[in-house]
């Protein structure tokens, strides 16, 4: 099974580009903090290059940027390629499968989303942006009602 979850914040903004048959492609990188801190008591990051395609990669490339915090579940790729002085090497990418924003979006300092992260898949579906419930008043005449 090749499986992975990380939680990070994009390091650059993300890059959309499209394949010569037209299919949609972002490229971005996630910093993930380490779970635990050196001897020197300095916390270890780890940066990841994540890879997410079609609908996926147009609903990222739309609502995150640099510094927004995700959660990318995917799968682990490594690739070999040559670089320009001739010399072999390995790249480790993640396919992104499943991308939840956790970062809250706002418009003009008005929160136009609720706290629940918005959720996007493969398939670039996502859930539909949700107001914060206003609370009605209540006329309450002090009779208990039973």
């Amino acid at each position: 099974m090749n499986k992975v979850f990380l939680i990070g914040n994009l390091t650059r903004d993300p890059e959309l580009t499209q394949t010569a048959g037209g299919v949609s492609v972002c490229h971005f990188a996630i910093a993930v903090n380490r779970a635990y801190t050196s001897q020197d008591g300095e916390r270890q990051t780890d940066f990841f290059n994540i890879t997410a395609w079609r609908g996926l990669a147009d609903t990222v490339a739309r609502y995150v940027k640099k510094g927004s915090k995700v959660a990318v579940s995917g799968s682990i790729q490594i690739r070999n390629y040559e670089d320009n002085q001739g010399q072999r090497r390995t790249a480790v990418d993640v396919i992104a499968q499943d991308v939840e924003f956790l970062t809250t979006r706002t418009s003009g300092g008005d929160d136009f989303y609720d706290n629940t992260p918005a959720p996007a898949n493969e398939r670039g579906n996502q859930a539909p942006a949700k107001r914060k419930p206003q609370l009605e008043s209540f006329d309450d005449d002090g009779d208990i009602p039973f």
